[in-house]
Protein backbone atom coordinates (compact mmCIF):
# COMPACT_ATOMS: atom_id res chain seq x y z
CA UNK A 1 0.00 0.00 0.00
CA UNK A 2 2.85 2.37 1.07
CA UNK A 3 4.56 2.50 -2.57
CA UNK A 4 1.03 3.36 -4.12
CA UNK A 5 1.01 6.65 -2.08
CA UNK A 6 2.02 9.91 -4.23
CA UNK A 7 4.40 12.17 -3.00
CA UNK A 8 2.00 15.20 -2.50
CA UNK A 9 0.63 16.77 1.03
CA UNK A 10 -2.78 14.23 0.82
CA UNK A 11 -0.22 11.23 0.23
CA UNK A 12 2.14 12.21 3.19
CA UNK A 13 -0.12 12.47 5.54
CA UNK A 14 -1.77 8.89 4.03
CA UNK A 15 1.70 7.22 4.38
CA UNK A 16 1.95 8.66 7.72
CA UNK A 17 -1.91 7.46 8.83
CA UNK A 18 -1.40 3.84 7.18
CA UNK A 19 1.90 3.20 9.00
CA UNK A 20 0.84 4.58 12.49
CA UNK A 21 -2.32 3.12 12.26
CA UNK A 22 -0.65 -0.53 11.57
CA UNK A 23 2.46 0.01 13.71
CA UNK A 24 -0.14 1.11 16.70
CA UNK A 25 -2.55 -1.37 16.55
CA UNK A 26 -4.97 1.26 16.57
CA UNK A 27 -8.57 1.68 16.74
CA UNK A 28 -10.16 4.16 14.21
CA UNK A 29 -11.12 6.48 16.67
CA UNK A 30 -7.59 6.72 18.57
CA UNK A 31 -5.75 7.65 15.31
CA UNK A 32 -7.91 10.67 14.22
CA UNK A 33 -8.15 11.71 18.00
CA UNK A 34 -4.47 11.42 17.99
CA UNK A 35 -2.91 15.22 19.11
CA UNK A 36 0.93 16.79 18.59
CA UNK A 37 0.85 16.60 22.74
CA UNK A 38 0.62 12.85 22.32
CA UNK A 39 3.33 11.81 21.22
CA UNK A 40 6.50 11.54 22.92
CA UNK A 41 9.95 10.93 20.43
CA UNK A 42 12.40 8.79 21.87
CA UNK A 43 15.62 7.22 21.22
CA UNK A 44 13.92 3.91 21.21
CA UNK A 45 10.72 5.07 19.26
CA UNK A 46 7.89 7.19 19.15
CA UNK A 47 5.04 6.55 22.31
CA UNK A 48 1.80 7.57 21.72
CA UNK A 49 -0.06 8.32 24.72
CA UNK A 50 -4.25 7.61 23.88
CA UNK A 51 -6.25 9.63 26.81
CA UNK A 52 -9.47 7.81 26.26
CA UNK A 53 -10.73 4.69 23.77
CA UNK A 54 -13.50 1.81 23.25
CA UNK A 55 -12.02 -0.09 25.97
CA UNK A 56 -11.00 2.73 28.73
CA UNK A 57 -14.27 4.74 29.04
CA UNK A 58 -13.01 5.92 32.41
CA UNK A 59 -9.83 7.98 30.56
CA UNK A 60 -7.27 6.04 32.55
CA UNK A 61 -4.80 6.04 28.81
CA UNK A 62 -2.51 4.19 27.71
CA UNK A 63 0.95 4.51 26.40
CA UNK A 64 1.53 2.72 23.03
CA UNK A 65 5.07 1.92 21.81
CA UNK A 66 6.06 2.51 17.73
CA UNK A 67 9.28 0.81 17.03
CA UNK A 68 11.44 2.18 14.36
CA UNK A 69 10.84 0.16 11.35
CA UNK A 70 13.32 -1.45 8.64
CA UNK A 71 11.74 -0.91 5.55
CA UNK A 72 8.86 1.39 6.41
CA UNK A 73 9.32 3.67 9.61
CA UNK A 74 5.89 4.82 10.83
CA UNK A 75 8.22 7.30 13.62
CA UNK A 76 10.34 9.18 10.32
CA UNK A 77 7.30 9.23 7.92
CA UNK A 78 5.28 10.89 11.31
CA UNK A 79 7.84 13.11 11.82
CA UNK A 80 8.13 14.29 7.90
CA UNK A 81 4.23 14.68 7.86
CA UNK A 82 4.23 17.07 10.92
CA UNK A 83 7.16 19.24 9.71
CA UNK A 84 5.79 19.23 6.04
CA UNK A 85 2.43 20.17 7.36
CA UNK A 86 3.57 22.74 10.01
CA UNK A 87 1.57 21.37 13.05
CA UNK A 88 2.89 22.73 16.10
CA UNK A 89 -0.19 21.64 18.11
CA UNK A 90 -3.87 19.98 17.87
CA UNK A 91 -4.64 16.91 15.63
CA UNK A 92 -2.05 15.15 13.74
CA UNK A 93 -3.77 13.60 11.15
CA UNK A 94 -6.40 16.20 9.36
CA UNK A 95 -8.44 17.03 6.88
CA UNK A 96 -6.92 18.78 3.41
CA UNK A 97 -9.46 20.70 1.73
CA UNK A 98 -9.74 19.90 -2.04
CA UNK A 99 -7.84 23.61 -2.55
CA UNK A 100 -4.87 21.59 -1.17
CA UNK A 101 -5.25 23.37 2.10
CA UNK A 102 -4.74 21.52 5.98
CA UNK A 103 -7.25 22.59 8.13
CA UNK A 104 -6.56 22.40 12.04
CA UNK A 105 -10.17 19.64 12.06
CA UNK A 106 -9.51 15.63 12.64
CA UNK A 107 -9.88 13.30 9.74
CA UNK A 108 -13.32 11.57 10.32
CA UNK A 109 -13.58 7.75 11.27
CA UNK A 110 -15.36 7.07 7.75
CA UNK A 111 -12.15 9.08 6.07
CA UNK A 112 -9.96 6.68 8.13
CA UNK A 113 -12.08 3.79 5.97
CA UNK A 114 -11.99 5.24 3.16
CA UNK A 115 -8.31 5.97 2.86
CA UNK A 116 -7.70 2.63 3.14
CA UNK A 117 -10.30 1.62 0.39
CA UNK A 118 -9.27 3.68 -1.65
CA UNK A 119 -4.84 2.42 -1.49
CA UNK A 120 -6.22 -0.97 -1.66
CA UNK A 121 -8.13 -0.48 -4.62
CA UNK A 122 -4.49 0.66 -6.52
CA UNK A 123 -3.73 -2.81 -5.14
CA UNK A 124 -6.11 -4.29 -7.13
CA UNK A 125 -8.10 -5.79 -4.41
CA UNK A 126 -11.85 -5.58 -3.41
CA UNK A 127 -12.01 -2.48 -1.44
CA UNK A 128 -15.17 -4.08 -0.04
CA UNK A 129 -13.01 -6.23 2.11
CA UNK A 130 -10.98 -3.31 3.73
CA UNK A 131 -11.83 -1.41 6.38
CA UNK A 132 -10.13 0.99 9.10
CA UNK A 133 -10.17 -2.09 11.28
CA UNK A 134 -7.50 -3.80 8.44
CA UNK A 135 -4.72 -1.90 9.72
CA UNK A 136 -5.28 -3.16 13.58
CA UNK A 137 -5.99 -6.39 12.22
CA UNK A 138 -3.05 -6.49 10.01
CA UNK A 139 -0.31 -5.88 13.10
CA UNK A 140 -2.24 -8.27 14.92
CA UNK A 141 -2.21 -11.05 12.67
CA UNK A 142 1.28 -10.22 11.10
CA UNK A 143 2.65 -10.15 14.93
CA UNK A 144 1.54 -13.44 15.13
CA UNK A 145 2.55 -15.07 12.33
CA UNK A 146 5.87 -13.58 13.56
CA UNK A 147 5.78 -15.63 16.79
CA UNK A 148 5.38 -12.32 18.90
CA UNK A 149 4.36 -12.63 22.34
CA UNK A 150 1.30 -12.61 22.86
CA UNK A 151 0.87 -10.28 25.77
CA UNK A 152 3.41 -7.55 24.14
CA UNK A 153 0.41 -7.95 21.50
CA UNK A 154 -2.01 -7.19 24.22
CA UNK A 155 0.21 -4.18 25.64
CA UNK A 156 0.39 -2.64 21.66
CA UNK A 157 -3.26 -3.03 20.97
CA UNK A 158 -5.21 -2.40 24.30
CA UNK A 159 -6.38 -5.28 24.37
CA UNK A 160 -7.93 -6.78 27.85
CA UNK A 161 -9.20 -10.29 26.59
CA UNK A 162 -7.15 -12.91 25.78
CA UNK A 163 -10.11 -14.42 23.94
CA UNK A 164 -10.83 -11.50 22.12
CA UNK A 165 -6.91 -11.57 21.22
CA UNK A 166 -7.25 -15.44 19.92
CA UNK A 167 -9.23 -14.46 17.28
CA UNK A 168 -6.75 -12.71 15.86
CA UNK A 169 -4.01 -15.32 16.52
CA UNK A 170 -6.24 -18.31 15.41
CA UNK A 171 -6.60 -16.63 12.01
CA UNK A 172 -2.47 -16.31 11.36
CA UNK A 173 -1.49 -19.84 12.51
CA UNK A 174 -4.33 -21.67 11.18
CA UNK A 175 -1.92 -23.60 9.47
CA UNK A 176 1.42 -24.12 11.94
CA UNK A 177 2.08 -26.95 13.49
CA UNK A 178 -1.19 -28.31 11.92
CA UNK A 179 -2.34 -31.85 13.18
CA UNK A 180 -2.82 -33.12 9.92
CA UNK A 181 1.28 -31.75 8.59
CA UNK A 182 3.08 -34.84 6.91
CA UNK A 183 0.05 -37.50 6.83
CA UNK A 184 -0.58 -37.49 3.32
Amino acid sequence: MIDNVPNTLIGCRDKALLLVGFAGAFRRSELTNIQLKDLSFTEDGLIITIPKSKTDQEGKGRAVAIVRGTHCCPINTLSDWIERAHIDSGFIFRRILKSNKLTKHALSAQSVALIIKCYMALLGNDSSKYSAHSLRRGFLTSAAQNHADIFKMMAVSGHRSLDTLKEYIDDAERFIGHAGSGLL
